[in-house]
């Protein structure tokens, strides 16, 4: 065996330390396995880390603080598939606009409770005047603080700010992960504040952060100050779009086909409102069931 022989056959040997092969090219096929490996651990992980945030979810729905009246409307207001299409995380920090009493709060805040942070914005009633609605969104906010005084295991770490709704400032800007409201949009437009709302929650929103929008469909757009409770997709849209959002997708999760949407006491007409005109006959809205409503998912650029 000649010196050159030697050599090579001991640089052959080396190879697979000094991540060459004979011909003088890396080897690369070990590192391709381990990369693929370390893939399918994350890929993995990351699987059973969401599986675990909708089990953590699916807690939240069905939790036995819930009223029976409460869990009785998940049929019409879908709060699993609707919270799953607007991204909610665990740990993320979300702003509900006007909860009322509190429906979506019991589910957001148990499942936000752990790490992330609830966020209720109602509407401070010393902005408004006398006679204007004063007593109403004082009687919605006592509801609420009686909802989360009573429950301190699930709404402990909850918190609460006051808006005025002429000037909505939601909380300190980009601090949300996440805005999200139901069924209010009507009444904003109707009182010309629709613009502002949606500026405040631009302002309220990280940059990449998610607006959720639920909202009763009117079949067309309609006027400023119509008074059915519905409101066009593409007017919702326009909106958000006006605001500086992107809008990203619309699902159907919350449409009702039976809603004819041309009801004598507009939307209030249908459950849970039941304002049903003497006369009329109550079961007819009741097969109805709740109204159609566009679920909306917009996003902050950056």
């Amino acid at each position: 065996m000649n010196h050159r022989t030697s050599l090579t056959l001991l640089g052959c040997a080396l190879a697979p330390f000094l991540l060459l092969g004979c011909s003088g090219e890396p080897a690369t096929g070990n590192l391709d396995s381990a990369d693929a490996q370390r893939a399918d651990s994350a890929a993995e992980s990351e699987s059973r880390a969401a599986a675990t945030d909708q089990a953590r979810l699916r807690d939240a729905v069905g939790g036995d603080w819930r009223s029976a009246d409460d869990v009785a409307r998940d049929a019409h207001r879908h709060p699993l598939e609707t919270l799953q299409f607007f991204g909610l995380q665990p740990d993320q920090t979300v702003v509900e606009i006007t909860p009322g009493a509190g429906w979506y709060a019991q589910i957001l805040a148990p499942y936000l409770h752990q790490d992330g942070n609830y966020v209720a914005a109602v509407v401070d009633p010393a902005t408004l005047p006398e006679g204007g609605g004063r007593d109403y969104q004082q009687k919605a906010k006592d509801q609420l603080e009686a909802t989360f005084a009573a429950a301190p295991a699930q709404f402990d770490r909850a918190n609460m700010v006051s808006y005025d709704p002429t000037a909505p400032v939601l909380g300190s800007p980009g601090t949300a992960d996440l805005v999200v409201t139901f069924r209010n949009v009507h009444n904003w437009r109707k009182s010309g504040q629709a613009p502002g709302m949606f500026e405040g929650f631009y302002k309220v929103l990280k940059p990449g952060g998610t607006l959720g929008v639920v909202e009763h469909r009117a079949a067309a757009d309609v006027p400023d100050d119509d008074g059915s409770g519905y409101v066009g997709e593409a007017q919702v849209i326009a909106l958000a779009e006006a605001a500086g959002f992107t809008f990203e997708e619309a699902s159907e999760i919350n449409a009702n086909p039976r809603d004819t949407r041309d009801h004598p006491n507009g939307v209030w007409t249908l459950p849970p409102g039941n304002n049903v005109s003497e006369g009329d006959d109550p079961a007819k809205y009741q097969a109805i069931g709740e109204s159609d409503r566009m679920t909306l998912r917009f996003r902050k650029p950056g």
